[in-house]
């Protein structure tokens, strides 16, 4: 092919993920001519497609609750937001509500001071009250979070919770790979491309900036603009882009596994269960189709984590250690839940930063952005997260200094002013961070 010929874009989005795709779409609206590149077979096909799709808004930091927040509106009315068909339906929001379990110095006091000038609404339940909404759950409280190989995780429990912090708007998405795939279509109506089995090499430069990106049949493809959002990959494709060593936030690949159990026997959890997040025990659970139970770790100090090298080479088969103490922690939880034989469950990769707060941002190679850290917990952001990301790079193409005033977004459904400086690569680790995952 020609120089003539050879194809160029507005912007080549690198993923085809949950955020990836919402990207598209988001730039896509704005007149961009886009296209996404994913080494993958379909949208959504990686860590997308076993996300636990929990949308909560329980951060602990101001930014975090808010963009959650304004993430709730896009799900309790996707099917409008996408102003789209596709032939495989639209994902449903389910709005099961959550409880986050309160402890005495625990999660929720940093938490409902943020609801309360973020404007979240909720509940806080006594355990009386937490018992006639779910009495499936006993409220005993068991000290530091441990393994089942150490004697205090059989102890009698030491007390009680506090109650419980209920916020009704928040739930789970059903299916993560199809709301992807909704994106994906939602995009091409609008004109964005996508190329599916497709690997970057190398991301190619002109000078300090970007110029587009070399596929591994040789294919070259020319962008002013070009968007990481690689997922688990996304320090390989920062490394190709040589920018990997200039940003003082970083991310790598973990290991981690989520499980799936019957629920009780008499207890229908896919009707009438929701998410918990329980620090107690450092687990966190939503409903399941088939009545199943899907646990999940909130990466507790005891808990081994396992990072991952190479994205594309590791262990994809449960292990029965975290089967035992991830099942076992809930049947402390739920006495009545009983321990299935027959491990289920699915491992994948998340894409962690350095304080476990994602990346929007520019890089110092112009033209390169960024939308990465965000496995594990950034499912439920990922269209608030894709127009804000539009917004920025709309405003740094067009000469605004990000780095020396960061970009303030304001929400499209709750008006509230969203700090994109809060996310930028070159923070110092952010100690409010609380370090792990809840969906």
């Amino acid at each position: 092919m020609s120089d003539s010929e050879r194809a160029s874009y507005d912007a080549i989005i690198v993923g085809a993920g949950v955020i990836g795709s919402a990207m598209a779409f988001e730039l896509a609206k704005k007149g961009w001519k886009t296209l996404n590149v994913d080494k993958l077979p379909a949208s959504g096909y990686g860590s997308t497609s076993n996300s636990c799709a929990i949308v909560r808004a329980h951060y602990s930091t101001f930014d975090g609750v808010a963009m959650a927040y304004e993430g709730f509106s896009y799900w309790k009315d996707w099917s409008n937001y996408l102003e789209s068909e596709d032939e495989r339906g639209h994902a449903v929001y389910m709005q099961s509500g959550t409880v986050l379990f309160m402890l005495e110095g625990g999660h929720h006091e940093k938490v409902l001071p943020l609801f309360d000038q973020v404007g979240v609404p909720y509940e806080v339940l006594t355990n009386e009250e937490l018992r006639e909404r779910y009495p499936f759950y006993e409220h005993g409280t068991h000290g530091e979070p441990c393994r089942p190989e150490d004697d205090r995780f059989w102890a009698e429990p030491e007390g009680e919770l506090v109650g419980a912090l209920y916020t009704p708007d928040s739930g789970y998405v059903s299916d993560p790979q199809l709301a992807s795939h909704n994106l994906q279509r939602a995009a091409e109506a609008k004109g964005g491309e996508f190329r599916f089995n497709t690997e970057v090499v190398d991301v190619r430069r002109s000078d300090s900036r970007v110029a587009g990106i070399t596929l591994s049949d040789g294919t070259e493809i020319d962008a002013p603009v070009v968007v990481n959002v690689a997922g688990p990959h996304s320090f390989v494709i920062n490394k190709m882009a040589g920018v990997y060593d200039s940003m003082n936030i970083k991310t790598k690949a973990l290991r981690h596994e989520v499980h799936h159990v019957p629920s009780p026997e008499g207890i229908d959890f896919e009707a009438d269960g929701l998410h918990s997040s329980d620090s107690d025990l450092a687990i966190y659970v939503r409903p399941e189709s088939g009545n199943n139970i899907l646990i999940g770790s909130e990466d507790p100090a005891c808990d081994p984590q396992v990072w991952i090298d190479d994205p594309d080479d590791y262990d994809t088969v449960v292990s029965d250690e975290q089967w035992n103490a991830q099942v076992l922690r809930l049947a402390r939880r739920m006495p009545e839940l009983g321990v299935p034989s027959e491990k289920k469950g699915i491992v994948d990769l998340y894409d962690v930063s350095d304080d476990w707060i994602p990346i929007y941002d520019r890089t110092d190679l112009d033209g390169f952005y960024v939308a990465i850290g965000s496995s594990g917990n950034q499912f439920k952001n990922a269209p608030v997260a894709a127009y804000c990301m539009a917004e920025l790079i709309e405003a740094v193409e067009g000469g605004h200094d990000h780095d020396a005033e960061p970009l303030v977004v304001t929400g499209v459904h709750t008006g509230l002013e969203m700090d994109m400086g809060f996310y930028r690569r070159n923070r110092e680790i952010n100690p409010n961070s609380s370090f792990s995952v809840n969906g």
